[in-house]
Parts: C-alpha cells; structure tokens; sequence
C-alpha cells in the first residue's frame, strides 16, 4: 500500500466528519443555505471549508514526495503532523470561533509542514537538475 493512501484515508474520514457536523447543524437550525446568523453552525461551516481548503494542497505534496522516493519515514511524519495539524484546527474553530490554542496550533503545523514539504520538493528538483545534466 501508499503511504499516502493512508493519509488521504485519513483526511477523508475527517472531512467526513466535518461536513455530517455541517449538515447535522443545517437540520437542527432548519437553514439550507449560509449559516443564517447561527454562531455555532458559522463555526462547523468554517472547520469543513477550513479543512477542505488546505488539505488537497497537503496531500498533494506528500504524493509528490513520495513519487520522488522520499524516505518513508519523512512521509509518515509529514502526513502524521498534517493530520494532528487538521484535527486540532477543526477542534479548535469549532470550540470558540475566537483565537484558541488549537486553532493556532492546527494552522502553523498545517502550514508548517506544508512548506517543509514544498521546500523538499523543490530541493529534490533542483538536486535532480544538478546530477541529470
């Protein structure tokens, strides 16, 4: 099996988790579209588009990395950080739409961990470039 296939697995389940969060908050407040002032229906709305947002990009690195033969090891960190990172955003934002350590948290290792492996990517690259020519 991918080692990035356990990561999209992952991400799924918890994009699944946050659109039925989403949807079991539209039945209750009876509001199909928007958030129509609901505090607590803006936040589900906001963990899922949150998520939603910044995982493909995510996910999309780690199987870049991982098609250029990048060791195991670094992928599972880098999936595993993605997804702690994911989990404690969408914990954080839905608690308190105001700052929170979660949200905090969940946003610079998402982003962290997205630009480690961007920068790797282009490393590979340009350590390809240099050895192919």
């Amino acid at each position: 099996m991918h080692i990035t296939g356990i990561y999209v697995a992952l991400a799924t389940l918890l994009v699944l988790i946050l659109a039925g969060r989403v949807s079991t908050g539209r039945g209750t407040t009876k509001v199909g579209i928007g958030d129509g002032g609901d505090h607590e229906l803006l936040k589900r709305i906001r963990a899922h588009a949150n998520a939603v947002e910044n995982l493909p990009l995510a996910l999309l690195l780690l199987l870049m990395l991982e098609l250029n033969q990048t060791q195991p090891l670094w992928l599972h960190v880098f999936g595993c950080v993605l997804i702690v990172g994911r989990i404690l955003h969408a914990i954080g934002l839905s608690r308190s739409s105001k700052e929170s350590i979660g949200r905090f948290l969940g946003t610079l290792l998402t982003w962290g961990v997205m630009l480690v492996m961007a920068l790797l990517l282009l490393w590979q690259w340009f350590a390809w470039t240099a050895t192919a020519h």
